[in-house]
């Protein structure tokens, strides 16, 4: 794990502990542009929500949410955020190898910068939302490519933990790839990510 990750729950619980929401209250902006992509009343399961910005942005476009984070405080003012929209979210305290993964359940699993995973972790949860995407689901994925380390603007510090299009090509190699795509842009989204950013987006559908 990345050093300091090796309770995350407690770390996470320190970083989600203020009033402050950490990544700002608004949608990641690649989720934000690909939302059209997902039919009202599709079931969608967001990944390590944090404080819930992306899973409640998502329930206010007409989709069925439910979303998990290792984090207690951090579920705590996701149910916070998703009560002042007025909108319903199914939330859960679980860490990604605790998680019920049920086969072929989701129409769409959001993975957006979910890098505290090590590699070992990473390999484990990557299939795990494959197997939990329905026939014709939708895979939107976001994160941080190596040069991100230069920028210093959000993220993991560990290459290892950051993706290439190659790696990610290749882990998902069972599904139909319709965008990957590198690109920098500049972030806004928080105080641990604003700035400069290396990005990478991935969206694709199970066969």
């Amino acid at each position: 794990m990345t050093p300091g990750f090796d309770d995350a729950a407690q770390t996470w619980n320190e970083r989600f502990a203020g009033e402050d929401y950490v990544f700002g209250r608004e949608p990641n902006e690649y989720l934000r542009s690909h939302t059209a992509l997902l039919p009202p009343g599709s079931r969608v399961l967001c990944v390590a929500d944090g404080e819930g910005r992306n899973s409640v942005w998502l329930a206010r476009n007409g989709l069925k949410v439910e979303a998990f984070d290792v984090s207690e405080a951090g579920v705590a003012k996701a149910k916070k955020l998703a009560a002042e929209a007025n909108v319903a979210v199914s939330y859960h305290v679980a860490g990604c190898d605790d998680w019920a993964w049920a086969d072929e359940a989701c129409d769409a699993v959001v993975a957006i910068f979910i890098q505290f995973a090590d590699p070992a972790l990473r390999e484990r949860l990557f299939a795990n939302m494959v197997r939990t995407l329905k026939p014709g689901g939708l895979l939107i994925l976001q994160g941080y490519t190596p040069k991100q380390l230069e920028f210093k603007t959000g993220g993991p510090k560990v290459l290892s933990h950051l993706y290439t299009a190659e790696l990610l090509r290749n882990s998902f190699a069972s599904l139909t790839i319709s965008e990957l795509v590198e690109y920098e842009a500049e972030l806004s989204e928080g105080a641990r990510h604003s700035g400069r950013s290396a990005l990478i987006g991935l969206v694709a559908s199970k066969p």
